[in-house]
């Protein structure tokens, strides 16, 4: 067995009680395992930014007292933007190197479970356009979605290729929705992205679902930079 990042041999402890799950728990080396920026406590309520304590981001207190407001119930990330997680986004979601996604897998389960195990929604992957999905061979928004045990509808399409990671807040404010909807969903939902970053890809999204009927929206991203 070898870690899928550094591709070290991994060599488990071994004892009777362990023996059995020791292939489903092991997916990533000690040392590399140590490099994961787990968001904990004190963070934002609403979209999981770290802060020095308790309570409302100022960028949450923004959008609600914008036209924007209601539209995301919460955001729950699972990990910081360190330089150590933008390294495995440019390797992952880049250069395809799509088996980086399962070196997480334990931890988003465990995160997603703690926040939405009693909700009764389904997951909605953040699209890509066409272009960029040819252009990375795979949306990781989906790659997120496919460990999750709730199930998925494509209930977005997304209508422009815009790169949204090199746009500054405002310019993001300023630009139009760039999704469809395909379906109309009855029940709430939960946005499923590898990054949440502003907010307003998640907002975009809430407001066509909440237009074509669906009661709440949620987002759950594997990073909140």
């Amino acid at each position: 067995m070898y870690c899928p990042w550094c591709h070290e041999e991994i060599i488990p402890d071994v004892t009777w009680t362990n023996l059995i799950r020791i292939q489903d728990d092991i997916k990533v080396c000690r040392k590399c395992k140590d490099q994961f920026p787990f968001i904990q406590s004190p963070c934002c309520k609403t979209c999981s930014r770290p802060m020095k304590r308790e309570g409302i981001c100022d960028d949450c207190r923004r959008w609600d007292s914008s036209e924007w407001k209601g539209l995301l119930q919460q955001n729950i990330s699972v990990f910081s933007y360190t330089p150590f997680m933008k390294d495995v986004m440019t390797r992952w979601k880049y250069r395809g190197d799509y088996v980086l996604i399962y070196m997480f897998e334990k931890e988003l389960k465990k995160k997603f479970s703690e926040h939405f195990s009693d909700l009764d929604a389904v997951l909605v992957p953040i699209p890509l356009s066409e272009e960029r999905l040819q252009e990375r061979g795979f949306n990781q928004a989906e790659a997120v979605a496919s460990l999750l045990p709730f199930p998925i509808k494509h209930a977005l399409t997304r209508i422009r290729s815009e790169k949204q990671a090199k746009k500054t807040r405002a310019q993001r404010l300023l630009s139009s929705n760039p999704f469809q909807p395909t379906q109309n969903i009855h029940q709430p939902v939960i946005l499923i992205d590898d990054l949440y970053t502003t907010g307003m890809t998640m907002r975009w999204a809430a407001q066509i679902l909440m237009a074509c009927g669906t009661p709440h929206v949620f987002s759950f991203t594997l990073i909140r930079s």
